[in-house]
C-alpha cells in the first residue's frame, strides 16, 4: 500500500486524487492533507480518508477546526504548514496540487526528503526549474508528470531512446473563448471565461485555458520536465480534447495518448506507475468521437502563448516574472477590477520593465516574484 499526501486536496486535483484513492483503498493510504481556506471540505476529506496530518491556510482557520479533528491528528498552518506536510510524516508519493507559486518551497521540501512527486503545480517547474530538476537528480526521486499533457508525452516515451525525439507536441483544447476572434474579447465575462468546453478545472486554471497562458506554462514545464530545448516543442490546437499530447522521432513515426477528458486518469498513472489499475473514467469510443481536428496554433490571437515560450527561451527569472504577473492579472480579472485582454497585456508590461538574472537562486527567484506581484498589482 503506497503512502500519499497531497498539497491542495480540496482543489480540482486534490479531490479527484481523493477520488482515484477511494477507488483503490487496497492501494492507497493517506497520510496527509493541506488545504487552504475551504475547512468544510477538508473536514469531509479528514473524516472519510483518516490522515494523520492536516494543514490549513492560517492559524484562525487551524484554530477554527481543531475541535472537529479526530483525536491525535496532527495539525499545522500556513507555508510551513504545507513544507510540513510535504517533508514530514510517513507519505511515500506528494501529490503538489497547489495553484500558484505557493508551492515551490514545500515541493522542494519533499524532495529534499526523499519522496517523489506526483507533479500537478505546473509554475513550481516555471518559475524554478532548475532548482527542482537539480534537486531531483541530486536525491534521486521520481517526479511523475500529473498534467495530462505531460503525462501523455512521459507515457509515449516509455522505453524510447530519448536521443531519437524530433520533437513533441502539446495539444490545447483552446479553452472558453477558442473560436473568438480578437474583437468579440473585449466584453466577455468572468462567467464566460469559465465555462470550459471540455475539461472541469479551478477558476485560475480556466481561465489561464482561455488566455492560452496554462498552454504557455506546460512548453516551460515539458521543456524542464524532458530536457528538450523549445524548439523541439510545439502547441497545436485540438478541440475534441482526444489526443492528449504526442511525440514525433527521427524516423517519422509518431506516438500519441488518447482518451477521455478527465484528469483522474494521468493522475492515477502518476501513482501506479509503472502499473496501471482501473480506472473511473469513460472508455473512449474512436467512432462514436467520429473525427478529431486540429488548427495550428495563431501567435497573434494569443500572444499569452507567444510571451510564455520567449520567457522560457529567455531563462532565469523572466520565467518567474511572467508567472506572477499572469497570477496576479488572473486574480484582478476574477475580482471584476479588469477586463479580460488587460491579463495579456499586464503581462507585457511587466515583461517590458523585468531585469533578467540568470541562474537565480531560491532567495532570488522569491525576491523577483514579489516584486513583479506588487508591479502587476498597481499597473
Amino acid at each position: 500500500m503506497k503512502k500519499i499526501s497531497i498539497l491542495g486536496s480540496t482543489g480540482s486535483i486534490g479531490t479527484q486524487t481523493l477520488d482515484v484513492v477511494a477507488m483503490h483503498p487496497e492501494a492507497f493510504s493517506v497520510d496527509g492533507l493541506a488545504a487552504g481556506g475551504n475547512t468544510d471540505l477538508l473536514l469531509e476529506q479528514v473524516r472519510q480518508f483518516k490522515p494523520k496530518r492536516v494543514s490549513v491556510g492560517s492559524k484562525e482557520l487551524a484554530d477554527s477546526i481543531r475541535p472537529s479533528l479526530p483525536s491525535g491528528t496532527e495539525l499545522y498552518y500556513g507555508e510551513e504548514g504545507l513544507v510540513e506536510i510535504a517533508a514530514g510524516g510517513d507519505a511515500e508519493m506528494i501529490v503538489t496540487a497547489l495553484v500558484g507559486s505557493v508551492g515551490l518551497e514545500s515541493t522542494l521540501a519533499a524532495i529534499e526528503a526523499g519522496r517523489d512527486i506526483g507533479l500537478a503545480n505546473k509554475e513550481t517547474l516555471v518559475t524554478a526549474g532548475h532548482l527542482v530538476m537539480e534537486a531531483v537528480r541530486c536525491k534521486g526521486v521520481s517526479l511523475l508528470p500529473v498534467d495530462s499533457e505531460h503525462s501523455a508525452i512521459f507515457q509515449c516515451l516509455n522505453g524510447e531512446n530519448r536521443g531519437d525525439i524530433a520533437g513533441i507536441t502539446i495539444t490545447a483544447s483552446g479553452g472558453s473563448f477558442r473560436d473568438y476572434s480578437r474583437s468579440e474579447l473585449l466584453d466577455v465575462t468572468v462567467e464566460d471565461a469559465l465555462r470550459h468546453p471540455n475539461w472541469s478545472m479551478g477558476a485560475k486554471i480556466t481561465i489561464d485555458s482561455a488566455t492560452m497562458v496554462n498552454k504557455g506554462l506546460e512548453v516551460i514545464e515539458a521543456h524542464w520536465l524532458f530536457g528538450l530545448p523549445y524548439e523541439q516543442i510545439q502547441v497545436v490546437l485540438h478541440p475534441e480534447s482526444i489526443i492528449h499530447s504526442f511525440v514525433e522521432f527521427r524516423d517519422s513515426s509518431i506516438i500519441a495518448q488518447l482518451g477521455t477528458p478527465d484528469m483522474r486518469v494521468p493522475i492515477q498513472y502518476a501513482l501506479t506507475y509503472p502499473q496501471r489499475l482501473a480506472s473511473p473514467a469513460k472508455r473512449l469510443s474512436l467512432a462514436e468521437a467520429g473525427r478529431l481536428t486540429f488548427r495550428e496554433m495563431d501567435l497573434v490571437r494569443y500572444p499569452a502563448l507567444r510571451m510564455a515560450i520567449e520567457s522560457g527561451k529567455s531563462g532565469g527569472t523572466t520565467t518567474t516574472a511572467f508567472n506572477a504577473a499572469n497570477e496576479v492579472a488572473v486574480a484582478r480579472f476574477l475580482r471584476r477590477e479588469i477586463p479580460f485582454l488587460r491579463i495579456e497585456e499586464i503581462i507585457e508590461e511587466v515583461l517590458q520593465q523585468h531585469q533578467n538574472i540568470a541562474g537565480p537562486d531560491l532567495l532570488q527567484i522569491k525576491e523577483c516574484d514579489a516584486a513583479v506581484r506588487q508591479l502587476a498589482a498597481g499597473l
